[in-house]
């Protein structure tokens, strides 16, 4: 009787509501992994490195600007769009050579960039923690269903949704989503019809940077930013994208929710090994569904 009231309380419902918050960040970087790896076919061990950058990204810009509801606004756009940049420099420059390569090659050099990225870093930032105060107006609270909620894990939860659906009129809705299913299914038919496939693939790693970075830069004021932020973010992607399936974008919704949840309802239940919920979860999904539990694009 008490587990069950324990697990229909009211701290139930908070503990929800704030997985439902960090399943907002676990949606928009994993998202950004899984266009790459559908459209791409690139494993971005990387992924998690331009995650890094963009919260130190925001912490600059937030720095420069002097702090405030204005310099956190332009930290939550500039910081993306210079991991955006930084993705430019690295398909344009790199990958795009070697997309008729084997796949574990690409997978080496995912993982050697993780690991100069990782230095970069370490040289422009130092090895200090930094940190990043939420402005004046996302401080104190909301009352949802009676229970408070920080104001900023509230836009957390509102902005997740509109990520969503940006993702989804860009890929079904633009002419460069359509292309980039087309490129996705059949590469080699869409450059035969004049198509410059290159670019298109471009246009989807870059993507695929600013969303990492926009997650970087949404989770900077709820962590210490520090070197090795990325390790634990890039194994969770993977995952994610793995019981979405490979490539699926609303799998890798499917699959935040899933990891963010028990996650948060694991440390509920059961503090001491809470962090293990979410990947007996996964072994769990993967057991019923080994492809995925939506269809993957490979």
């Amino acid at each position: 009787m008490d587990f069950a009231a324990n697990l229909f309380s009211a701290g139930t419902l908070s503990q929800i509501l704030v997985g439902l918050s960090r399943t907002t960040i676990l949606f928009i970087v994993s998202s950004g992994m899984s266009l790459i790896l559908g459209v791409l076919r690139i494993p971005n061990v990387a992924h998690g490195s331009l995650y890094m950058i963009g919260a130190f990204a925001a912490w600059t810009v937030i720095q420069f600007l002097g702090g405030g509801l204005f310099a956190f606004l332009a930290a939550m756009i500039v910081a993306p769009l210079i991991v955006a940049a930084v993705g430019f420099v690295l398909e344009r420059g790199f990958f795009s050579y070697l997309y008729d390569r084997e796949h574990l090659m690409l997978l080496l050099l995912t993982f050697s960039f993780a690991l100069i990225l990782g230095d970069l870093v370490k040289i422009v930032w130092g090895p200090e923690y930094r940190s990043i105060t939420v402005p004046a107006f996302f401080q104190g609270s909301a009352e949802i269903f009676g229970l408070p909620l920080p104001w900023y894990n509230l836009f957390l939860l509102l902005i997740g949704p509109c990520i969503a659906v940006f993702l989804w009129l860009v890929i079904n809705k633009t002419k460069l989503g359509k292309i980039a299913r087309a490129a996705a299914v059949d590469g080699e038919m869409v450059g035969a019809v004049g198509i410059n496939v290159g670019w298109i693939f471009a246009f989807t790693f870059v993507l695929g940077s600013f969303l990492a970075g926009l997650g970087g830069a949404l989770i900077a004021p709820m962590v210490n930013i520090s070197l090795g932020m990325d390790h634990s973010l890039i194994i969770e992607s993977f995952l994610i994208v793995i019981i979405g399936g490979l490539g699926n974008m609303w799998g890798a919704l499917l699959g935040s929710l899933i990891f963010g949840l028990t996650q948060s309802l694991g440390i509920l239940v059961w503090p001491q090994f809470g962090i293990a919920f979410p990947y007996l979860a996964v072994v769990a999904v993967l057991v019923v569904r080994p492809r995925g539990l939506l269809s993957s694009t490979w």
